[in-house]
């Protein structure tokens, strides 16, 4: 999970949220904090929050994005590559 800003400045106000190596939104920068907006329906449950801090948003993501791997995990959907035994 990252940020990444996208102003071309180093006081950039707004941020490309990632998890498992995608964008899943923006968190743009306000006078309460972080503001999310998701470009991805796994992670439309947080649109419009607003968070304190990056830390506090960068959480969400991550549990979110834990239960989606497990979730994948479980479902089989993804198979482990390699030696069949």
């Amino acid at each position: 999970m990252s940020l990444e800003e996208t102003g071309k400045g180093s006081t950039s106000e707004r941020f490309a949220v990632e998890a498992d190596r995608r964008v899943v939104g923006v968190a743009v920068r306000g006078a309460r904090g972080f503001r999310f907006f998701s470009s991805d329906p796994d992670y439309a449950g947080l649109e419009a929050q607003t968070f304190p801090r990056v830390r506090a948003l960068m959480h969400k993501i991550g549990t979110i994005a834990r239960a989606l791997a497990e979730k994948r995990r479980g479902s089989g959907k993804f198979r482990r590559l390699g030696k069949r035994g």
